[in-house]
């Protein structure tokens, strides 16, 4: 008796292609950059497509763009802050961020599958987000420029936590309207 069964696919091409889309949009915002000259960490446009991704897609899809976009950067690829590339920006001192990334997006994209398009619990979960994105970042830099964590928390966190706020509203507020558009169209499943 041949008992085969076929597997439901986890995601459909529509939905492979829509992570795809979203790896390009962070491809197109993670280079942008504004060096300041109090921290060897740019002002970057990184944080703001992790929000959009994840208000958009959620927790699986949106990590899993932002995992094709880290290893297309560590392919040497140019979607690093600054138009960079390749394993050496890993190693540098903002590669705790990028590493961070990834769990940004699980957590992000936890509480938006979650929330049901309620705005407090998406927010809750992005801040949460964002704090575990920083602390990477911090232990990171830390670590890489030989300093304690509370100097590398005030020149790798305190000085973008204002600018960040401002990306995580428009990121969630972009990123939302267009994830019921797509949830109407059933391009994505709830």
């Amino acid at each position: 008796m041949n008992t085969t069964t076929t597997a439901t696919p986890k995601w459909n091409v529509k939905q492979l292609a829509l992570a795809g889309l979203m790896t390009a949009v962070l491809c197109i915002l993670g280079p942008i950059a504004l060096n300041i000259p109090i921290s060897p960490v740019p002002i970057s446009l990184g944080f703001l497509g992790i929000y959009f991704i994840c208000s958009v897609l959620g927790m699986k899809l949106g990590t899993l763009s932002v995992i094709v976009y880290i290893l297309l950067g560590l392919a040497g690829l140019p979607v690093f802050t600054n138009f960079s590339g390749g394993p050496g920006k890993l190693l540098g001192p903002t590669g705790g961020y990028i590493i961070g990334y990834i769990f940004m997006a699980l957590i992000c994209g936890f509480f938006v599958d979650r929330s049901k398009g309620k705005l407090v619990p998406t927010l809750i979960g992005m801040l949460l987000g964002t704090a575990v994105g920083y602390l990477f970042g911090t232990l990171w830099l830390s670590y890489q420029q030989s300093i304690g964590f509370v100097e590398a928390l005030f020149i790798g966190v305190i000085p973008y936590i204002l600018v960040d706020l401002l990306k995580l509203i428009l990121g969630v507020t972009i990123g939302s309207q267009l994830r019921k558009r797509l949830l109407q169209a059933g391009l994505l499943s709830s």
